[in-house]
Formats: C-alpha cells, structure tokens, sequence
C-alpha cells in the first residue's frame, strides 16, 4: 500500500458550490433520513483547508501507522458481541449500546456514502481513506462528545467535527439545520450557544478521526474524553433541561417538511 499516492493527479482538492450544497440541504430538510445528501453538501463545501489538514495527518507518523494497518473499522465497530463483552463504562460498550439503541450500524453509514460515491469519481489515493476514516468514526463522535442524535445533537456533532477537519460542509449544515431546530424551540433554548460551544470544544480536542480507535474501545469513556480533552456539552445539556420542563421530545424537534 506504500506506492498509493496521498492525493491522485485528477482528484480535485477544492470544491465550492454552494448552490448545489443549497440544493442538498434541502432535500435533506425534505427527508432527515437521507443521509446521502449529508455526502453531497461535504463534497460541494470542501476547500483547500480541509485537504491540508488532511495531508498533514496523512504524512505524520500516526497517519503513516494507521493507513499501514489496513483495518476496515465498520467491521470492528459492527462486531458488537465483542465490544459488549468490554467492560461496563468503556468506549467500546458503550458505542456498541448506543448502535443497537438507535438500531444504526457503521455499515449503514457505508451503504449511504456508496449511494453518493457511485455519482462521483473515486481515486485509488490516501486522501480516499481518509474520507472513509472520517465518514467511519462519525457515530464514536456522538459518544465521545455526549451529543445524541436528537436533531440539535446532530447539528452539534457536526459542528464540532468542522473544527476538527475543517469542512465547510458541516458548518453549513451545523448552522442552517440550527435555524430548523430553533424555529420550534421555546424561545429562551440556548440552539445557537450549544452549536457554537460544540465548534469551540471540536477545536480544542484532539481531532477523533486521527486517533488509534481499537486502541480506545476497551478504556473507560471518561478517560478516553480526559485524554482527547473534549469538554462537556453544557449548553446542550441546558437545552434537553428546557425541552424537559417544556415536556417536548428532544427527537421531534426537526419536523421536516418540503419547504
């Protein structure tokens, strides 16, 4: 696998559309279920920032490690009679609860992405893998953030994770899904402080995708979190406690309708 270049000659490094990532998002707002149009917006708001961040991970020595490794983590993280014999607390564990809760699996993430990557060219590249990488630690940042995936929770994740790799893309959908999600909360909900802390507490954690996840799976999930330094959801939290006294569902918060 040494001879695979980092960035293929014909692949693009720069991608800005945001007439077409409009058109997505709003598919997406048509269907939250389409996780495909996730993919679509990513790809139409990349630009150069998020394909240096990424060689400069690809070309360090922990890169260099865990491309040579060649382990496909959908496999890993859909193996979960093994992380359920982890024990009570771990990363491991408690990803593999959280999956068979909301009844989601690594491998469904991959089937969506294949959806989106049959539209596009693919290159036999590193910068390939690391998308990959990217795409398959995105239900590991839900538990190591402690955001859920009620709609304000997802607009959180996303808005962390553009701090950690520097896609516009999911700033986009951080912020205009936000707008959705606020236009049905009570009025004193604090949408915007929550997303705006998850942008602050992604930029000052260790970047997740970057990590040796199989090596995290067995720790206990607080020291894991100690370890990345990824700070507590406070205005998340918050959030959940006003819906709570307002006796409204965190999940229905995001009715999508055609707009």
């Amino acid at each position: 696998m040494t001879d695979i270049p980092y960035i293929h000659p014909d692949r693009s490094t720069s991608s800005i559309r945001p007439l077409k990532a409009l058109h997505h998002f709003r598919n997406l707002i048509a269907d939250k279920e389409d996780t495909e149009q996730v993919f679509h917006i990513t790809n139409n708001l990349r630009d150069g920032r998020y394909t240096r961040q990424a060689l400069k991970f690809l070309k360090s020595a922990q890169g260099e490690a865990l491309y040579a490794r060649d382990e496909f983590l959908p496999d890993i993280l859909d193996d979960h009679a093994s992380l359920l014999a982890m024990p009570v607390g771990s990363l491991g564990r408690t990803y593999a609860e959280f999956m068979e809760r909301e009844n989601i699996s690594a491998h469904g993430l991959v089937e969506e992405n294949d959806k989106f990557s049959s539209k596009i060219a693919k290159f036999d590249d590193r910068m390939e893998w690391f998308h990959n990488r990217t795409r398959d630690t995105h239900d590991m940042a839900h538990i190591l953030t402690g955001y859920g995936r009620d709609p304000l929770g997802e607009q959180c994740v996303l808005a962390f994770t553009y701090s950690q790799d520097a896609n516009l893309g999911f700033l986009f959908i951080a912020y205009a899904g936000g707008f959705e999600v606020k236009r049905r909360a009570p009025a004193n909900t604090p949408i915007f402080s929550a997303i705006r802390e998850a942008q602050r507490n992604g930029k000052a954690a260790g970047v997740i995708s970057h990590q040796d996840i199989t090596a995290l799976l067995p720790l206990p999930l607080d020291e894991v979190r100690k370890q990345l330094h990824i700070a507590a959801p406070t205005h998340y939290e918050a959030a959940h406690n006003i819906y709570n006294e307002a006796g409204i569902n965190p999940h229905d918060m995001l009715v999508m309708t055609q707009t």
